[in-house]
């Protein structure tokens, strides 16, 4: 029951719970089209910036998917071995390299793509614009959220890890 100094939580609360829902199908998405694909889960991701986005620097990228330096070293080489990204040398900066998508790279965008417009089989075609609208009003709320997380206090009290012997 929904008083002024308690407001109904019903629908934020089902809101929370389907944009959870969505989030969950996303990874699991992910992890069949990784596996379709026959490469990992980060290496997919990396294919969904580097689409996304365009082209990009190898710490940029890194950056991006909060990996370290020698990760994202490793992820990309494992790219170029797929041949699914390739370095360039920076026209700007020699010392520099760029990664982007290669053929192969963007056929698997393509054919992820496909499998990917069922998820919108269910919605009018005239409230596509409008859930696109909601969508991307979400990703920049999530996405700003996300960026302040690191800068609360902890939630949990942890332990310091045991080491092993």
């Amino acid at each position: 029951m929904e008083t002024p100094d308690m407001p109904d939580r019903a629908p934020i609360d089902a809101a929370v719970a389907a944009l959870r829902e969505l989030i969950l199908a996303a990874e699991s998405y992910r992890q069949v089209v990784a596996a379709k694909l026959a490469l990992t889960v980060s290496e997919t991701q990396a294919v969904s910036y580097l689409f996304a986005r365009g082209r990009m620097g190898q710490g940029e990228l890194g950056a991006a998917m909060g990996f370290n330096t020698s990760s994202t070293t490793a992820l990309v080489d494992r790219l170029e071995r797929n041949s699914i990204a390739e370095r360039v040398a920076d026209p700007n900066d020699r010392r520099r390299s760029i990664i982007q998508l290669t053929p192969d790279g963007n056929m698997a965008v393509a054919a992820a793509r496909e499998w990917f417009l069922h998820a919108f089989d269910q919605i009018p075609s005239g409230d596509l614009a409008e859930v696109a609208d909601v969508l991307l009003v979400l990703a920049g709320g999530l996405r700003a959220r996300t960026e302040s997380i690191p800068g609360e206090p902890e939630l949990v009290e942890r332990a310091a890890p045991r080491r092993r012997r």
